[in-house]
């Protein structure tokens, strides 16, 4: 029967490549310092980035940390809860006046305007003659961002929203982007300048976007709300419609173009080789927490 200590080293670096980050970083690392040294190798890393398709996108290419780039990559989703209305207002706080309230409509909704990506089938309404918002925190630790992934790496943070308004209302779009401290302290913030949208306006969907850069250390949370400010007073709702509103954390990736392989789980490796993960490991790693 063969040994894992038998594997030339080039082999025993592939198989690694081949098993799912968290069991490489929980199991595999703790076998022995061969296997330890082995997976804090870049070309482990490098090599798992290019069999999932996680590549980095543009001109330059250069990754300062694969194991670090791999990671955010495989965390890498949209940290807004119920984005486009497809649940009601469910997740979202709404701030409204008096008897106001946010509401929903099917696309295309507003004056006939298609949104410009297919899988996005409703939008938010807002009341339009009193200032409306609504608004999420995300607490990053609950996502699986701890805070020396945060403080350390700080990875880029993207804000994205798309907004219309009616062609014969008059408003006023809001965007308000905090990123705040364990304490509620306000570390950045982006605010779209004051965007007065004028009657008879192209009735055209509009997307804003945002990258936080090397911000502060410390952010453990995000404050997203957006909303609108009627100009003109209507008994309908005809104020701002948003929807497809975005907050993701982690390096621009190009189109994922990996190979479709089975995951070799690190139990499926050492079973191949005749050992016993627990009698090798004795314990489980904790370099990363249960929720990453």
């Amino acid at each position: 029967m063969v040994h894992i200590g038998d594997l030339p080293e080039d082999l025993l670096l592939h198989l690694l490549s081949l098993v799912p980050g968290r069991d490489l970083i929980r199991n595999c690392r703790l076998v022995c310092s061969q296997w330890r040294d082995l997976v804090d190798v870049p070309t482990v890393w490098r090599r798992k980035c290019q069999w999932e398709g996680f590549l980095p996108r543009g001109q330059d290419r250069s990754v300062p940390n694969w194991k670090m780039f791999y990671f955010l990559c495989l965390k890498k989703r949209n940290l807004i809860k119920n984005p486009a209305a497809e649940a009601g207002l469910k997740h979202w706080v709404t701030i409204v006046h008096k008897d106001d309230e946010w509401n929903i409509k099917d696309l295309p909704g507003v004056d006939g305007r298609e949104f410009p990506l297919p899988h996005v089938q409703k939008c938010f309404v807002t009341p339009l003659y009193w200032r409306s918002t609504k608004e999420q925190y995300i607490d990053l630790r609950k996502e699986g961002y701890w805070a020396e992934l945060m403080d350390e790496t700080k990875p880029d943070i993207v804000v994205k929203d798309w907004y219309i308004a009616r062609y014969a209302s008059g408003c006023r779009y809001t965007l308000t982007v905090q990123l705040l401290a364990e304490n509620s302290m306000i570390l950045e913030t982006f605010e779209v300048p004051k965007e007065v949208i004028r009657q008879w306006n192209d009735a055209e969907w509009h997307e804003i976007t945002h990258t936080f850069h090397n911000y502060p250390s410390g952010v453990r949370y995000i404050h997203f709300k957006h909303g609108s400010r009627g100009a003109k007073f209507r008994l309908n709702r005809y104020g701002v419609c948003v929807t497809n509103s975005g907050v993701t954390i982690g390096p621009e990736m190009a189109p994922r173009v990996g190979k479709e392989t089975a995951p070799l789980t690190s139990s499926v490796l050492f079973g191949a080789l005749g050992s016993n993960l627990e009698a090798l490991t004795g314990r489980s790693a904790g370099f990363i927490p249960d929720n990453a």
